[in-house]
């Protein structure tokens, strides 16, 4: 291991880590998601389209 910890100790160190990171507003999120939507642009499934992936195993 990179730290010379235990793995337990590193799971620990990665949990606290995550823990402690700072949690965005819902208005950050919010602006975050119309960013994507926007990067993406629009795309509408036909139910056919649907049926074939799932059929194909993709959900």
């Amino acid at each position: 291991m990179r730290h010379r910890r235990s793995l337990n100790n590193e799971a620990i160190v990665c949990l606290d880590a995550g823990l402690e990171a700072e949690v965005p507003s819902v208005e950050e999120e919010l602006a975050e998601i119309r960013a994507l939507r926007e990067h993406l642009g629009s795309h509408s499934f036909d139910l056919d389209e649907i049926d074939a992936a799932m059929r194909e195993g993709r959900p």
